[in-house]
């Protein structure tokens, strides 16, 4: 009996303890890059594009990140149950990347369309946002509970991790450094030959926050979510299940489920907590990113530049996370590159002071220190998302990954939804004017609390709590270990 358990065993760790290659590890960071193109694009200048070029007011705009995201309390949940309970022969996660990433393109283009008789409408951009993002959770659950099914081999989870998040970065390149120097290229209106900062090109560029720039806007976009649909179905087809639920454990999905992981799943909500916070001063970083280059150092034409000097990191050290990991131990990891954010915010605020607006190398290395740490550590703790999973399984009984990365989608859009809302609040109480080419004094210190200081804080506050994550490599053998053994007795008694 002994013998056959341990055949069964061996069975089971050859299919899904499998050794990802190259090829499906570039394929499953697809999805990465196709989403950073969309949604990066969005939070990161959606509220530039509609308070200046679309002419919706700046609180208004801060309403309708908030309300949108507020349904997806209730949508997300369900979402994550209807994908569990559901298969078919192309698999359980991998469909729902066409079938849905389609409809996301196309309403993300919607959004920076200057059509005619919609333009400052707030019902259309109300309602155009609130169908993308209902659609981007029918994309983002399946592609993140696919990512603890690809494999449980914990090297593998690493190392697809670092070539997920570099392609991820790869995105960022196009989207925090080509898209605004494309559209400011395209911008038809205060059109002169500026500095790019980028080793002394300089483009005829235009003002992208002049509302003449709408067609700019979409044009640019479009062409990008074109390249992010190619993307998504690359990632469908260079992708395999190997690690799902059984037909028993499908049916057995509820929504209810939700509750009980969060009640017994301890490491779930303080990753989620964690998650929270790290998108969260993201965002908040992000959302007034193109207003502190606008108005508080006054070189947007730098933005180009300075996005490239942010990707380098994510595109290049990815590779070394593993390796890091293992030297400063998982919790050491995050606290090193949060650090690295913190410092790299100080040095963002000398860089807002007078007389040093125009220190190019500054804005290089406060950035560069900046991405450094955030993409590492949002980047990083996606690898611990397959662990929580297997934790889940082994205390239910259940291998809910679409709920589970529901609760996570959760996390990561209160995250989002405070850091694109709660900003924008801030910049209308502190007077901020929408159609001005100048701010006042007033004005351009709440730039700097949102885009600087808040996050700081909110970065030391995630340190604290990563602190209490209480899976060790350790662990999450043993937790692996354990669900073979569960499995092959399952299959004895079959």
């Amino acid at each position: 009996m002994y013998s056959k358990m341990s055949n069964e065993i061996k069975q089971v760790q050859h299919d899904e303890y499998h050794e990802l290659t190259l090829g499906e590890r570039i394929g499953y960071g697809m999805g990465d890059f196709a989403q950073n193109l969309v949604f990066g694009t969005v939070g990161g200048f959606l509220a530039l594009y509609m308070t200046t070029v679309n002419a919706i007011g700046t609180a208004t705009a801060g309403f309708i990140f908030l309300f949108v995201r507020i349904i997806n309390v209730f949508w997300d949940p369900m979402v994550g149950t209807f994908v569990d309970k559901r298969t078919s022969k192309a698999g359980k996660y991998r469909p729902w990347l066409l079938r849905a990433g389609i409809p996301l393109v196309i309403l993300a283009a919607l959004l920076f369309a200057p059509l005619p008789g919609v333009k400052g409408s707030v019902p259309f951009a109300f309602i155009v946002y609130f169908a993308l993002d209902l659609v981007y959770s029918v994309v983002n659950i399946p592609y993140g509970s696919l990512n603890a099914s690809l494999t449980r081999n914990p090297e593998s989870v690493d190392k697809l991790t670092s070539t997920r998040m570099m392609l991820a970065n790869g995105a960022n390149l196009l989207v925090y450094t080509l898209f605004p120097m494309f559209v400011q290229m395209a911008a038809p209106k205060g059109r002169s030959l500026k500095d790019t900062g980028l080793f002394g090109l300089k483009l005829h560029m235009g003002n992208y926050t002049d509302p003449s720039a709408g067609h700019a806007w979409f044009g640019v976009y479009s062409v990008y979510m074109i390249i992010g649909a190619i993307a998504l179905f690359l990632c469908y087809k260079l992708t395999k299940e190997r690690v799902v639920a059984t037909a028993e454990q499908s049916a057995e999905v509820k929504t209810t489920d939700l509750f009980l992981e969060l009640k017994n799943n301890r490491p779930l909500v303080i990753l989620g907590i964690f998650f929270m916070l790290a998108f969260t001063f993201m965002f908040f970083m992000n959302t007034v990113n193109g207003f502190f280059n606008q108005f508080v150092v006054g070189h947007s034409e730098w933005m180009g530049a300075i996005g490239l000097i942010a990707s380098i990191p994510g595109i290049v050290f990815p590779i070394f996370w593993p390796r890091l990991k293992k030297i400063f131990g998982k919790k050491g990891f995050f606290h090193l590159f949060i650090g690295m954010f913190i410092v790299g915010e100080i040095l963002t605020y000398i860089w807002s002071l007078n007389g040093m607006h125009d220190a190019l190398w500054l804005a290089y290395v406060a950035t560069f220190i900046k991405q450094w740490g955030l993409t590492s550590a949002t980047g990083f703790m996606w690898a611990l998302v397959p662990e929580v999973v297997a934790y889940g399984e082994l205390k239910s009984g259940k291998r809910n990954a679409a709920i589970i990365n529901a609760i996570m989608g959760l996390f990561f859009k209160i995250g989002f939804t405070l850091g694109g809302a709660i900003p924008l609040w801030f910049l209308a109480a502190y007077g901020f004017n929408e159609t001005a080419a100048h701010q006042h004094a007033n004005a351009l210190a709440g730039i700097n609390l949102t885009a600087i200081w808040i996050p700081a804080v909110l970065a030391l506050v995630s340190m604290i709590i990563m602190q209490l994550y209480p899976i060790s490599d350790k662990d999450v053998a043993e937790i692996n270990q354990q669900l073979d053994e569960k499995r092959a007795q399952l299959k004895e008694a079959e």
